[in-house]
């Protein structure tokens, strides 16, 4: 009776330390020399995980690029009369580039975006990038980290969220 006790007490612990394993979130970011190398997976939204990078580490800005595959793209031409984008969403695209910056704003991390995307006849779409979720594959996303915090305000009259710099001495 002993042994049956034992073989059931050994597999509920397997069981739990299974699910518990399944359960174990995966590793969206590792520290790298010069800021941080970000591998997101189907169905993350890149502008979240990067805003929640530089919330989490507290970066005071940053620059990145990256490569990979989403399920959404949606890219927005800004118009300049009516002072808002107009979005377009591309669908299971190929990101060919990805380019940013990190500032902040008076809400918290403040991400600028633009990109190209491919699709599966290799037309090329490009531009400011408004959402984008990782798709079949991943993202690599490389983030430069910059010393100095940087921060964007809106300026009028475009209405635009622009990068404030201090000119040096």
């Amino acid at each position: 009776m002993n042994i049956f006790k034992n073989t059931i007490l050994l597999f509920s612990v397997a069981s739990v330390s299974l699910l518990t394993a399944q359960k174990t979130e995966i590793c969206r970011y590792t520290k790298t020399p010069t800021g941080y190398l970000m591998v997101l997976r189907e169905g993350d939204k890149v502008l979240e995980h990067i805003e929640n990078l530089a919330k989490t580490e507290n970066i005071p800005s940053a620059n990145f690029t990256g490569i990979g595959f989403a399920s959404d793209a949606t890219f927005g031409f800004y118009d300049f009369e009516k002072k808002k984008f107009n979005p377009k969403t591309f669908r299971k695209v190929e990101m060919g580039s990805l380019t940013g910056s990190v500032a902040w704003n008076d809400k918290g991390p403040s991400i600028h975006i633009h990109g190209v995307a491919t699709d599966d006849q290799f037309n090329a779409y490009g531009g400011h990038i408004l959402d984008l979720k990782v798709g079949t594959g991943s993202m690599e996303i490389y983030v430069t980290v910059l010393s100095e915090k940087l921060e964007r305000k809106i300026e009028q009259p475009l209405n635009a969220n622009v990068l404030q710099i201090t000119c040096g001495k």
